[in-house]
C-alpha cells in the first residue's frame, strides 16, 4: 500500500509539546507511528523537524495540526510558517467536537496529539496565516491595562481596609495613595497607546468606530473584543465566536437536581467575558433591543444573572456580524426591515 498524506498531530503546553504521526494510506486506512515529546522553544522545534524528516518519506505531503491553546502555540507555529510548513491551527470548539466523535474517554497529551494527527489526515484544512502585527500588538496593550486595573481594585481595597482599620501608621495610606497615583497615571499613558495604536491604521479605526456605535458598548470594550478575536480572522459564524469566549451552552441531565439544567461553559476567552459584564449591564438598561431581549430571558428564566449573561452573548454575536459585514449598527433594525417589507407589499398591491 502506497501513502498519500503524513498527518503530524502537536499538542502544546507551556514547557513542552508532544507531536504523533498518523499515515494515510491509498485505500484511506490510518496507520500511527510512535509520540515524541520536545521541549517548546527554538532548540526543541529543530529536534521535532528532524524527528519528522526521519519518519517521513521526501515528496509526500505533511500536514501540521495543532490547537490555539492560550499563546504557548505561537512560537512554533510561526517557525512552522517561516519555514513554509503546511500548517492549520485549530480553534479548541473544533477539535471538541471531533474528539466527541471519536468517543474517546481518556485525555493525555499523547492521545491528544494522535487524534490531531488523525484530524489533519481525515478533514481538509485551511491553511493557517498569522494575524496581522497591529492585532497582536493590540492585544499585548489590552491585557496590560486589564492587569493594571485589576492591581488599581486591590489597591482601593487595601486603602478602604486600611482606613477603617485601627492603629494602623499613616505612613503605610500615604504609601498606598502614592501607588494609586503612580498606578492611575499608568492606565493613562496605557490607554492613550491604544488609541494611538487604533488610528494609526484607518481600517482598523473605522471598524472601531463601527462597533462602538452600539449603545452601551464603549471604545474600550470595543478594543479588547477586537484584539482578543484577533480581527475576527479565523471564526466564520457566530458559534464559533460565543464558544471561543465560553459563552457556549452546557446542558445538563445527570440527577434529579441538574435534570434540564444550563450553563454557559466558560471553556474559553476569559478576557472576552470580562470585557462585556459591564456593558451587558449597562445594555440591558438602555439599549432598546437588548432591553427587550434581557426582559424576556429574566422572565422566561427568573435568574437576573443569566439576562445579563445573555445579553453579553447578543452584544458579542452583534459585534462580529458589523465586523464581518463592515457596517454601522442600527437601533431597531429589525423593525424597521419588517416595516420597510410591509411598505413593499402595498406597493406591489398598487
Amino acid at each position: 500500500m502506497n501513502i498519500i498524506k503524513y498527518g503530524i498531530g502537536i499538542d502544546i503546553s507551556k514547557s513542552t509539546f508532544t507531536a504523533s504521526i498518523c499515515t494515510l494510506q491509498d485505500d484511506y486506512s490510518l496507520r500511527f507511528g510512535d509520540s515524541c515529546e520536545f521541549d517548546n522553544e527554538k532548540k526543541g522545534f529543530n529536534q521535532f523537524l528532524k524527528w519528522v524528516k526521519k519518519q517521513t518519506i521526501k515528496g509526500i505531503e505533511a500536514f501540521y495540526i495543532m490547537e490555539a491553546t492560550g499563546v504557548y502555540y505561537e512560537h512554533l507555529a510561526y517557525h512552522l510558517y517561516y519555514l513554509k510548513k503546511p500548517l492549520h491551527v485549530a480553534l479548541p470548539s473544533n477539535t471538541k467536537h471531533y474528539f466527541k466523535s471519536l468517543n474517546v474517554k481518556s485525555k493525555t497529551d499523547n492521545i491528544d496529539s494522535k487524534i490531531l494527527s488523525q484530524f489533519a489526515c481525515e478533514r481538509k484544512h485551511n491553511p493557517w496565516n498569522p494575524p496581522k502585527d497591529i492585532y497582536l500588538r493590540l492585544r499585548a496593550i489590552t491585557r496590560y491595562l486589564e492587569q493594571l486595573k485589576s492591581q488599581k481594585t486591590l489597591i482601593n481595597n487595601r486603602i478602604h481596609s486600611k482606613e477603617h482599620s485601627y492603629a494602623v501608621p499613616k505612613e503605610i495610606i500615604k504609601q498606598e495613595y502614592r501607588l494609586l497615583k503612580e498606578l492611575e497615571k499608568s492606565i493613562s499613558i496605557c490607554e492613550k497607546q491604544i488609541e494611538v495604536l487604533v488610528q494609526s491604521d484607518d481600517e482598523l479605526s473605522l471598524k472601531v468606530d463601527k462597533l462602538s456605535s452600539i449603545k452601551g458598548v464603549g471604545f474600550t470594550t470595543v478594543t479588547i473584543i477586537v484584539a482578543e478575536t484577533l480581527g475576527f480572522e479565523y471564526f466564520y459564524n457566530k458559534k464559533q465566536v460565543t464558544s471561543y469566549a465560553g459563552f457556549d451552552v452546557v446542558y445538563r441531565d445527570s440527577g434529579s437536581s441538574l435534570n434540564g439544567k444550563t450553563r454557559i461553559s466558560k471553556k474559553g476567552n476569559s478576557h472576552i467575558r470580562r470585557a462585556l459584564y459591564f456593558p451587558s449591564l449597562v445594555a440591558a438598561r438602555h439599549n432598546k433591543e437588548m432591553k427587550i431581549f434581557y426582559d424576556r430571558v429574566v422572565k422566561k428564566r427568573n435568574i437576573k444573572k443569566i439576562g445579563s449573561v445573555a445579553v453579553a452573548r447578543k452584544l458579542l454575536e452583534l459585534m462580529y456580524i458589523l465586523w464581518k459585514t463592515d457596517q454601522y449598527y442600527i437601533e431597531d433594525y429589525n423593525q424597521q426591515k419588517t416595516a420597510s417589507k410591509k411598505s413593499e407589499a402595498v406597493l406591489d398591491i398598487f
